[in-house]
């Protein structure tokens, strides 16, 4: 590899970096070119070269909070079907401060992939494939007899994602009234709901 394209590499790392440290502070409302340029200590012009605007640094910032997303650390599922749900569920919410960061970040992304088609897609794409992983861990526990046979899968991993979500925004507005611990009790109720309907087959 030239010396040219490793320093091009290593500044555009310099420069992801920069854009996750605006997000993890001011959010996407806060997210500019400036303010990028400033947490690098460098000029606006640097940034611009990466960036010819403020949508391909959005789509960059939506990127690398998909991607950070989905490198960290996760909650190992003791066996497939429910437990497996629950553990999706479970990683969802903020019940860390690592969490409630990332959790902060994506809703706030939610207004900006609203008002944009080519991030709206993006964004649609990501909660099908959510949701696809939740319907397949709620067929594992319909086959293992953990959830009624008779239960739509794609309809619960639906209700599923709902309830996860709204639990977020709950937690992300009164951490106070939903702490952790609740916030596991709480998915432990829903997940309660799912199994009676089984016992009453």
């Amino acid at each position: 590899m030239s010396p040219a394209r490793t320093d091009h590499e290593a500044r555009r790392h310099d420069v992801s970096e920069a854009v996750w440290r605006v997000l993890a502070e001011h959010g996407f409302a806060g997210l500019t070119l400036r303010a990028v340029a400033a947490a690098m200590g460098a000029s606006t012009g640097l940034v611009t070269h990466y960036f010819a605007g403020k949508h391909e640094l959005i789509a960059h910032a939506l990127a690398i909070l998909e991607a950070r997303t989905q490198q960290r650390p996760r909650l190992k599922a003791p066996a497939i079907g429910l437990p497996t749900l629950r553990t999706r569920l479970l990683d969802m919410l903020p019940l860390t401060p690592e969490g409630v960061a990332m959790n902060r970040i994506w809703v706030g992304s939610w207004d900006v992939a609203l008002s944009d088609p080519a991030l709206f897609s993006a964004q649609a794409t990501r909660y099908e494939r959510i949701r696809a992983g939740l319907c397949t861990a709620i067929e594992d526990a319909r086959h293992r007899g953990e959830l009624p046979a008779r239960a739509d899968a794609q309809r619960l991993a639906t209700t599923a994602l709902s309830f996860t979500h709204g639990l977020v925004v709950q937690a992300l507005f009164a951490p106070e009234r939903f702490p952790a611990e609740h916030q596991i009790e709480l998915v432990d109720d829903f997940l309660a709901t799912l199994t009676a309907e089984r016992d009453h087959e």
